[in-house]
């Protein structure tokens, strides 16, 4: 770990990161990719020493309040003490100027903030994502190695639900030969079914691999799927989207149970909504 001061912390969608780096070691990670031009080991997690500061004072310029998205490329509950304490602080700071929030994170330490999380939601929009690979936790924990399993991520949603906080799941990556099958896909529903989460973000059953990304996640099959980086070569060569030999079949099923259980199913709509400002005096009005 090192800390390093930005410059900057919101980007043109109030998107903001206060780390680079993760310790999570997830086989598939995209965020390792060269085009993010990370300049140090990904391991090596570089924290913004001064987010708080500088989200305080692009929170006070603002005309209009708008969601705070954070955790699309790195973990704000990375388990560094710095990181922590940075993440707990940018949440004080949105309470205290009454904006939104959409954090998305794989890690049960969350809960640490639920009592900033629950004012947040009394006040605007507040809604948490997690990512579901592999239904089976001996699975999750070779390719999601130092993070807590897929049943704690489900418990985290219903602690969630039970404070009438919104949830979204990143149902994805389905890594072709691991876990693109139909009994995972059915695991991973009925725990999205049973914490009530508003929607499901998914493209596809498949992954997407890079220069950077792709070395890593090769190693990994080495490592715990022997001979499984040949089947990859010879199906796939060097593509980026890579696509399972079950997505038909797999998506058709997923649609028709978000549709059975009046889940919201489909990215763009997920994102808008997440994006979209809404202050809690105002939804209540539009009820009346």
């Amino acid at each position: 770990m090192h800390l390093k001061e930005a410059k900057g912390i919101l980007n043109a969608s109030n998107g903001m990161n206060i780390s680079r780096g993760c310790t999570h070691g997830c086989i598939y990670c995209d965020s390792r990719s060269k085009c993010y031009q990370i300049d140090h080991d990904f391991e090596d997690v570089m924290i913004k020493s001064n987010a708080p500061s500088l989200l305080e004072n692009a929170l006070k310029k603002r005309r209009k309040k708008c969601v705070v998205g954070t955790g699309a490329m790195s973990d704000p509950y990375i388990p560094l003490p710095e990181n922590l304490t940075n993440i707990h602080a940018c949440l004080e700071i949105i309470d205290k100027f009454d904006f939104g929030v959409a954090i998305q994170t794989k890690s049960d330490l969350i809960l640490r903030d639920l009592d900033i999380l629950i004012s947040i939601n009394k006040k605007a929009k507040c809604i948490v994502q997690t990512t579901l690979t592999a239904f089976n936790e001996d699975l999750c924990r070779i390719i999601e190695p130092n993070v807590c399993g897929t049943k704690r991520r489900y418990e985290m949603l219903k602690v969630m639900q039970n404070n009438g906080i919104q949830t979204i799941v990143w149902l994805c990556p389905f890594l072709p030969f691991i876990n693109d099958t139909e009994e995972n896909l059915l695991g991973l529903l009925d725990y999205c079914i049973d914490a009530g989460v508003y929607g499901i973000i998914i493209w596809g059953i498949g992954m997407t691999l890079r220069e950077g990304s792709r070395d890593y996640f090769y190693q990994k099959l080495d490592k715990h799927f022997p001979g499984l980086k040949d089947v990859y070569h010879r199906k796939y060569g060097n593509k980026y989207e890579i696509t399972s030999d079950n997505n038909n079949k797999l998506m058709k099923l997923l649609r028709e149970t978000c549709k059975k259980h009046n889940i919201i199913f489909g990215a763009d709509n997920l994102f808008e909504y997440m994006r979209t400002f809404e202050g809690k005096e105002n939804m209540q009005m539009e009820l009346f």
